[in-house]
Order: structure tokens, then sequence, then C-alpha cells
């Protein structure tokens, strides 16, 4: 499945790649493509799709995108841990569109992406996607929601991992994957805490500077 998933998206990529030189002075939104259009070239609304989805599009540089994504990442979390496993994207965010530019190289990354799963992605530690797990890892997901709304310096980009290989762990059923998630997204609530820490030290710094 991941491998036409990946052959679907390349030809995506190649049209579109076309379509830019042949029309050059083609309006630039006839050549961008939203959420939706991603999702539609997926041929299913699946919440891990959906998460993997929007977790993609948050470190892709669209001004505000973390946080409304985020806002919507909450709302996955809330349908993962009530065992929902299809949902419907809301209007809003599917018409959350990339540029030009960004279009191709989500396109290409997402067929790169899904070829390196069929690769090494397999059923195993069957543990971690467990039924019983679920609701942890909903909690997981509206934790990583919450580190991409803070508006921290790359700070999107370990949370937003973390949530694409939770997202590729389900659907394959691999808890190796699924573990690394996790570890990816404890190295982002590190990352959160050292930079809240250094923060706390510059106020108290600033403060010192101050007239009594």
């Amino acid at each position: 499945m991941s491998q036409q998933l990946a052959q679907s998206l390349r030809r995506a990529a190649r049209e579109h790649a076309l379509g830019t030189r042949a029309q050059p002075a083609a309006d630039p939104a006839d050549l961008r493509l939203n959420l939706a259009g991603l999702l539609q070239l997926h041929g299913e609304s699946s919440t891990a799709v959906v998460l993997m989805l929007m977790a993609l599009l948050t470190v892709v540089p669209i001004a505000g995108a973390g946080t409304v994504l985020s806002l919507g990442i909450v709302a996955i979390a809330w349908a993962w841990m009530r065992g929902h496993d299809a949902m419907d994207l809301p209007r809003q965010l599917g018409t959350l569109s990339l540029n030009e530019r960004w279009t191709g190289r989500c396109l290409h990354g997402l067929a790169w992406m899904y070829e390196q799963a069929n690769r090494w992605l397999r059923p195993r530690w069957s543990i971690c996607s467990h039924g019983t797990t679920r609701w942890g890892w909903g909690v997981w997901i509206a934790l990583m929601a919450a580190v991409i709304f803070l508006p921290l310096p790359l700070g999107n980009v370990l949370p937003s991992l973390s949530l694409i290989l939770l997202s590729l762990g389900w659907m394959f059923r691999d808890g190796i994957a699924l573990a690394v998630s996790a570890l990816t997204g404890f190295a982002a609530l590190a990352y959160t805490a050292s930079l809240a820490h250094l923060l706390v030290q510059l106020v108290d710094r600033a403060r010192t500077w101050l007239p009594s």
C-alpha cells in the first residue's frame, strides 16, 4: 500500500513540475496544493493519515500554520483517545495551502517517506500498538501539539517528527517506530525545557540590570 502511495505521489510531483514549466505565467494559486488535496491523493481519511499530514505541514514555513495546526492536532488527539479510526478534515484546515515551491517539495518528501516506510517498517512489538495503549498515545499527541503551539525557534521539528513516526508506526503496527516516536518526543520536551530555563535566566539577569 505504501509503495503504491509513493508512486502516486511521485506522479503528482512530476505533473506539478511539468505544469510549473509549461505555464510559467500561470496563476500561482493553480499550482498550489492544500491539505485536502494531499488527503485526497492518499485516498483515505484515517486518523493516522490526517495526523501525519498535519504534523508534516507544521514544519513548512507557512505563517501561523503551527498555531492553527496544533489546535487541529489536539482535536485528532481527542478522536484518537475515543477510538475513532477515521475522521473528516475540518474545512478551515483543508484550505490551508502550500506555495508552488513547497507543493513540489512536500509531494517528493511524502513519496520518499512512504518508500522508506515500505522498506523498513513491519508489524512487531505489538504491545506498543495494542488497543489498550491507544488512550496513552492520544495523550502523547496532545502533548506534542502543545509543544508545537509554543513559539520556539525550530520548536516544531522534533514534536512533528515524533507525530509522523507515531502515525507511520500505528499504520504499520510497528512498535519500534512507536518507541522511536516516544524518544523523539522526549527530546522535544527536553529542548523545550532547556529553552524555558534559558529564558528564565535571561529574565533574571535583565532584572539585575534594571535600576532598583
